[in-house]
């Protein structure tokens, strides 16, 4: 097979997939991205092409219209690399993207009769989902006129692919109703086998603190802290959760960017604003940030995890709450439609609602209270993530035999 994959941040959630199917020397696979962003996936066998940085939004384009205008430019960009290789004689018979950021609005151009499969990962909603959810944050009409709008590229892109692929079924549900059909429900997997409880873990924070599996460590992991990912719920609680644990020790995990939502004025971050705000009632000699870390000390995070905090908007889910899990973590979670897909209260997770700060603090107690009591909860989570979400058993070989129907030129089962 000659597969394409086309990501702006490749390989993005086609890491695992790119590599098995270059492992074949059956396969030829290419990649398109950013070209600052490549060189990552380093297999031998994948060919990278990159496109330059597009230039975003004119200074008068109209706001709702910005992401739009960023798009249409970001896929005018791949669609001259496409050329390029179009003129070359390359002719892929399925290409992967994701489309969110404009990249998959012109393949269908370039490559009539070739096999699109779009990774469908959300879909924007002013009502009902992550918009209006939060009510710190109101969503103006103005704000639901530019999230309608939002959904153009996701409209054109669902409109040009063949197939769609959704990590999970509330992701699914999320996109439209005539679409659906066409949208297989398939996780990136996480390597069950790498990502493992290792209780002999020991982990060195800095200031001569070091921290194992038997120390009471409460973690929390983020790609950036803001949110959508409810940092500010649990820096709120930290004053009543430190008073009730004298002896534990926070670990959070996170950069000060902006993944979702809206961006602070320039100089502010949300981890700094929400730090404030309770920092005088805290011990801040047991609050540890270390922002983005390595993957392996990440690892090490999850493992000496006494209780691992998850919380989100009803929003595409965190590949970090089922690593949490595969690590063996004792998880307290927001019951939010994404998270409740995954855990069930009482068996493999602790949920609380997502603004009841107490409720949290609460449920994080009830587990140092008593660790071994959990011990089974700890290991219906790991059971969970290797049953439903393993890479190499579950996720992956489902992934390719999608793959392998669309080339046939067959309809994939629902």
């Amino acid at each position: 097979m000659n597969i394409l994959f086309v990501h702006q941040n490749f390989p993005g959630q086609y890491r695992h997939i790119a590599a098995a199917l270059a492992d074949d020397l059956g396969n030829q696979v290419l990649a398109i991205g950013e070209a600052g962003n490549l060189g990552r996936l380093g297999h031998p066998r994948v060919r990278e092409l990159g496109y330059r940085t597009p230039e975003g939004a004119g200074p008068h384009t109209h706001h709702y219209l910005r992401s739009f205008e960023a798009a249409v430019r970001r896929g005018q960009q791949v669609a001259r690399v496409a050329e390029r290789l179009h003129r070359v004689g390359y002719r892929p018979d399925l290409v992967c993207c994701h489309p969110a950021w404009g990249e998959g609005l012109y393949l269908r151009d370039i490559w009539p009769d070739t096999v699109l499969l779009y990774f469908c990962e959300f879909f924007y909603h002013a009502r009902g989902c992550d918009s209006d959810f939060d009510p710190e944050f109101p969503l103006s009409l103005d704000g639901r006129l530019r999230t309608r709008t939002r959904n153009a590229v996701h409209l054109l892109s669902l409109d040009a692919a063949d197939w769609g692929i959704s990590p999970t079924h509330w992701q699914h549900q999320s996109m439209p109703a005539e679409y659906r059909p066409k949208i297989s429900v398939l996780f990136d997997g996480v390597d069950t086998t790498s990502v493992t409880p290792a209780p002999d873990t020991r982990l060195e924070i800095g200031d001569g603190v070091v921290l194992d599996a038997g120390s009471e460590v409460i973690t929390f992991v983020n790609r950036n802290l803001e949110p959508y990912r409810g940092y500010h719920i649990f820096m709120r609680a930290l004053p009543r959760l430190l008073a009730a644990r004298p002896n534990a020790q926070v670990v959070i995990i996170g950069g000060d960017g902006v993944s979702y939502g809206s961006s602070l004025p320039p100089g502010e971050t949300y981890k700094q604003r929400y730090l404030d705000e309770v920092k005088d009632a805290i011990d801040l000699s047991r609050v540890h940030f270390l922002g983005r870390v390595p993957y392996e000390r990440y690892l090490a995070v999850l493992r000496v995890s006494a209780v691992h905090v998850y919380l989100t908007y009803p929003f595409v889910l965190s590949w970090s709450l089922i690593e949490a899990m595969s690590a063996g973590c004792a998880v307290v979670a927001s019951a939010t439609a994404p998270v409740q897909e995954v855990l069930r209260d009482g068996e493999n997770g602790l949920l609380f609602d997502f603004f009841d700060g107490g409720a949290m603090v609460d449920r994080v107690c009830a587990v140092l209270d008593d660790p071994q009591r959990l011990a089974p909860m700890r290991a219906a989570a790991r059971r969970t993530a290797v049953d439903t979400y393993d890479l190499a058993t579950v996720c992956l070989p489902r992934q390719l035999e999608l793959i392998r129907t669309l080339v046939r030129g067959e309809q994939p089962a629902p």
